[in-house]
């Protein structure tokens, strides 16, 4: 049996404590032990981006990190991005105004990805959208509707008062 893990993190702002084994990624703390499914599973490999999350505000492939290398860190997944009433916050409005997905599969790395650019170029040009999502696959949409789902989620944030993300 694999050697016990204490761990200590902050989830979309919620304290969790969890003892998992030594070699639990973090995308399978998450999943199995926190319930929060909306980070999903692909290549496990790094190379999809269906596993994105934020660490201490950096995006990362969590099916990549270990869960005890989250150890006192804030970690943002795709439910982190609702609103306070538990509805569909301005990025995944945008992406579900906007069709910037299909069947979702790479939705919740699409979407963490593009918080991260948000939050460092409030009004990125198609360039800079195709680079920062550059790590997330898509098989469906043929990028073009992400990229304006991007575009019209980076107006929201910008002309609603409060609309944060």
């Amino acid at each position: 049996m694999a050697e016990a893990v204490d761990v200590s993190l902050s989830v979309n702002g919620m304290r969790h404590e969890i003892r998992v084994p030594a070699h639990t990624t973090l995308a399978d703390a998450l999943r199995e032990e926190l319930a929060l499914t909306g980070t999903h599973l692909g290549c496990e490999h790094g190379v999809c981006g269906a596993c994105t999350v934020l660490v201490d505000g950096r995006s990362v492939r969590s099916c990549l990190m270990f869960a005890y290398q989250a150890d006192g860190a804030e970690v943002t997944t795709v439910e982190g991005l609702a609103d306070a009433a538990g509805g569909l916050g301005p990025i995944q409005q945008a992406f579900a105004d906007h069709h910037g997905q299909q069947c979702g599969f790479c939705t919740p790395g699409m979407l963490i990805s593009t918080l991260e650019l948000l939050r460092e170029t409030p009004a990125p040009d198609d360039a800079a959208i195709r680079e920062a999502l550059a790590g997330n696959v898509c098989r469906c949409t043929g990028y073009r509707d992400i990229i304006r789902s991007v575009k019209a989620a980076a107006e929201a944030l910008r002309t609603a008062p409060g609309a944060g993300a």
